[in-house]
């Protein structure tokens, strides 16, 4: 059963975090003066487990849902991690499913998850600049344990692997061109993301947003490139391709360039609160019928009901004043 939203977009991707928790600091997503030792994070009983998560998951596909991207938090510190691939990757009319990580883990995990039933992975890459990376991620964790990671994923047959980087001006946009020279050739899809207001304590200002023209305009100064049509109705990042044929870049430019109009995508976090946009200041909470023995109908009835009303489309609005749109929730709750 396919639905669609009051804007006529239908549901098709579904992000789920298994976790608000990460090893990391980022100062665009957990800055550690909000996240710090004091910050009370999910009690084990308030997270969803493996089960009910696939249960929904089964529900979500029923009504169109073909890609599933596991998030956090940071998905890999959620133990047994793997069980829950294994779990999800036997839904059947599943088209896709893939995980989002810092890397951090990921040379140990990596073999493991694809045979669990992962098919593609992303990971985060801020900076191939040590000290710009450590202090992005605010741990002091090393880019080259990150890559090593990502030729682990390699290894295993994660394909394709995307790295996603989020560009904060005077911060890492100098790594611009150092990040697309080193992905070039590798058949690794490197993504810039324009730096975004998402939750409420990144301190973002406009002034630190690298516009996704002035991206393209700096790679393509040095590594000439040419504009690529979508690989599907309402990809998020911009396509571009290398004209010597070195591969491809893209670009996710929710704040110069929003893409609501093309948005099908729900977010689940790790208690079983379902947002219908990443910018949302409230969210439905799926884990109380499910734990109230609501049947596979009757949840399916919730989401139609939530879905057929949605109208998000912050990005469209970002810059109106509009007063509810000022408090969101935290990246880190939804994964991203």
């Amino acid at each position: 059963m396919n639905i669609i939203d009051r804007f006529s977009r239908p549901l098709r991707d579904l992000r789920i975090s298994v976790t608000d928790r990460c090893n990391f600091r980022c100062v665009y997503c957990m800055p550690r003066e909000i996240f710090g030792r004091e910050y009370e994070f999910l009690a084990r009983a308030q997270l969803l487990t493996f089960e009910e998560i696939t249960r929904l998951a089964r529900v979500f596909v029923d009504h169109g849902v073909e890609k599933i991207r596991l998030t956090g938090g940071e998905p890999l510190v959620r133990s047994g991690i793997e069980q829950l691939i294994e779990q999800l990757s036997g839904i059947e009319g599943l088209r896709d499913l893939t995980l989002t990580t810092n890397g951090a883990l990921l040379r140990k995990k990596a073999q493991r998850l694809r045979e669990a039933g992962l098919r593609r992975i992303t990971v985060s890459l801020d900076s191939l600049d040590n000290a710009v990376f450590k202090a992005m991620n605010d741990v002091g964790f090393p880019v080259e344990a990150v890559l090593d990671g990502i030729d682990a994923a390699g290894a295993a047959g994660l394909w394709p692997i995307k790295v996603n980087m989020v560009v904060k001006r005077g911060v890492n946009d100098g790594d611009l061109v150092p990040m697309a020279r080193h992905f070039r050739g590798t058949d690794i899809i490197l993504r810039f993301i324009e730096f975004m207001d998402v939750g409420n304590s990144n301190g973002w200002r406009l002034d630190d947003v690298v516009p996704a023209a002035e991206i393209v305009r700096r790679i393509d100064a040095e590594l000439p490139l040419e504009s690529v049509s979508p690989n599907y109705t309402g990809e998020v990042a911009n396509r571009f391709r290398y004209r010597d044929g070195g591969g491809e870049i893209g670009i996710i430019a929710s704040v110069t360039q929003p893409f609501c109009g093309g948005c099908t995508r729900a977010r689940l976090s790790a208690d079983g609160t379902l947002y219908t946009c990443l910018f949302a200041s409230a969210g439905s909470d799926f884990r109380a019928p499910l734990r109230e023995g609501k049947t596979d109908e009757e949840l399916g009835e919730y989401l139609r009901s939530v879905w057929r009303v949605r109208e998000d489309r912050y990005s469209d609005l970002r810059f109106s004043n509009t007063p509810a749109l000022q408090r969101k929730v935290e990246m880190s709750y939804i994964g991203g």
